[in-house]
């Protein structure tokens, strides 16, 4: 077989894996969430590890950081600034407290970083999307965290995942420029 086809065949595989994570991903967006806690599409969402509980007026939430979010305790999802998630070189699977005061002022702690690798590539973009490609999958990458580099298309990237879990997205631990 020759190269060429070896390459475009990789390819093809690479692209109906992320077809499929996507439409995974927007399948959980608009399903109840009872048959998702159910699903074996969400086998690896589980929050039975997670706990949430009351103190001295403030609500806590453990959760999961999912990427643009973090999947809570009490199954609901949870905003995080990029800024925080991006500076924090947060790690999908990272297991993080959220405190919220009686105010509603939300403070985050990590208080279980999940176990991680570290990997370089080249930044690339697809759509509108910061990318690298690590062992023929690709991650998604913080827009914050690319900007925060000043990081260009065709840069090599030093990104942290996660060591033993799948994941769509890499954080960013540093930028080496393309000279």
């Amino acid at each position: 077989m020759n190269k060429n086809k070896i390459t475009a065949l990789k390819d093809l595989i690479i692209s109906a894996e992320s077809s499929i994570e996507n439409a995974k991903a927007i399948l959980k967006e608009i399903m109840d969430e009872e048959w998702i806690k159910d699903s074996s599409l969400k086998v690896n969402l589980s929050t039975t590890w997670l706990n949430s509980y009351t103190e001295a007026d403030m609500k806590i939430v453990e959760w999961v950081f999912t990427w643009e979010e973090m999947l809570g305790s009490d199954w609901n999802k949870y905003p995080i600034a990029a800024n925080y998630a991006s500076k924090s070189k947060l790690v999908q699977w990272d297991k993080l407290k959220l405190t919220i005061d009686p105010t509603g002022r939300m403070t985050y702690k990590q208080i279980e970083p999940i176990e991680r690798e570290t990997k370089i590539w080249i930044l690339a973009m697809d759509k509108d999307k910061y990318q690298v490609m690590i062992d023929w999958k690709a991650y998604n990458l913080l827009t914050a965290a690319v900007t925060h580099y000043r990081a260009n298309i065709w840069d090599s990237i030093t990104v942290i995942i996660p060591k033993w879990k799948k994941a769509t997205y890499a954080a960013v631990e540093w930028i080496v420029p393309n000279n």
